[in-house]
């Protein structure tokens, strides 16, 4: 159980520009959706290791992420569906877990070649493409038919991308878009 995750991050991109290059490329739109999520410590203040409760609007899963490095390899995720968002929240909660922070964010998903694209939109920072592979030879030679350059890619996740742009997300309880 659990894999590797082979992601790649073009942060800050113009979003008609990536989405024209795809479809120019022959990408497939594949969905937009609104996607929510719970995340919880597994340890208080352990970093690099924690609980996501996702709905992506078509799914909900429960993972645990551990990330190990920036690389492009440097997540590793072991993820099962369950039936109810809201329903595992509570279990989550029943079984001591508190929700460190409640997060949404905006995807538009694209499949090129097989590897999937996925433009997301996060309240407070600039869009971002995410790459994601079977491999890093995917993520790379697919941020190259892009026009993108594989080594401005970042495997950051989104805690280090929101440092980036000088916030502390871990201060930020609720994360939504504004009505």
């Amino acid at each position: 159980m659990g894999t590797t995750e082979f992601e790649g991050r073009a942060l800050g991109i113009d979003v008609a520009a990536i989405t024209a290059t795809i479809r120019q490329r022959g990408g497939a739109h594949v969905a937009d959706r609104l996607m929510r999520r719970h995340v919880y410590d597994i340890v208080p203040g352990e970093q690099g290791r924690w609980i996501r409760l996702r709905d992506t609007g078509s799914e909900v899963t429960l993972c645990v992420k551990h990330i190990t490095s920036d690389a492009i390899d440097g997540t590793r995720e072991e993820e099962v569906a369950v039936s109810s968002f809201e329903d595992t929240h509570a279990l989550l909660n029943l079984m001591g877990f508190t929700a460190k922070a409640y997060q949404e964010n905006r995807r538009t998903s694209y499949v090129l070649e097989g590897v999937r694209l996925e433009i997301d939109s996060w309240p407070l920072i600039p869009p971002y493409l995410e790459i994601e592979g079977d491999s890093t030879e995917e993520v790379t030679s697919t941020a190259k038919l892009l026009g993108l350059d594989p080594g401005s890619l970042t495997g950051a996740n989104t805690l280090g991308i929101y440092a980036r742009y000088g916030i502390d997300l871990t201060q930020i309880k609720d994360l939504r878009f504004p009505d």
